[in-house]
């Protein structure tokens, strides 16, 4: 019998974060607590640039943000913040970058993998091929088993898993 396999990757959406970023900026330029504050969020280039003239106030953008991803079933492990989260101050105005993160890292596919030889079935083998690991194994059981202890671990990266044979 041949070997089943899947792909464990880490991909976003782009199209769903677009949408939830329209709805948020719909959102913010209608409440009325974020009235005569510059709140902003917008696109920069591949980056995400929330604007505000308080700290407070690009946290509060922020929060609808995620608010918004979550509705649309994007994971919020697969944004990443510039100075760790924290709003700078620009001019009169505050700033928060995010970008997305897509692929896994090298660091993070070690990671994985050390996981699923440590804690998983013995009969299954991780190989890391770039951005993304195959799993194989000859029990689909197995496979399964991989997939239940890798949502139950705690990982900086959002899976998805894919190609299920």
């Amino acid at each position: 019998m041949a070997d089943s396999s899947f792909d464990i990757v880490s991909k976003t959406d782009k199209q769903e974060v677009s949408n939830a970023l329209q709805q948020a900026a719909k959102e913010i330029s209608t409440r009325y607590d974020f009235r005569g504050v510059g709140a902003e969020i917008d696109w920069s280039g591949e980056k995400i640039l929330m604007k505000a003239n308080s700290a407070e106030r690009v946290l509060a953008v922020l929060d609808v943000f995620q608010t918004k991803l979550v509705k649309r079933g994007v994971s919020l492990k697969s944004l990443e913040y510039s100075d760790d989260g924290e709003p700078k101050p620009s001019g009169k105005e505050y700033r928060l970058e995010a970008t997305l993160r897509d692929g896994i890292s090298q660091e993070n596919a070690k990671k994985i993998s050390k996981i699923i030889r440590d804690e998983g079935p013995k009969s299954v083998k991780a190989r890391i091929e770039g951005d993304e690991l195959r799993v194989s194994s000859k029990s689909r059981d197995d496979l399964q088993a991989v997939q239940q202890l890798l949502k139950g671990s705690d990982l900086d990266v959002a899976l998805q898993f894919t190609n299920y044979r």
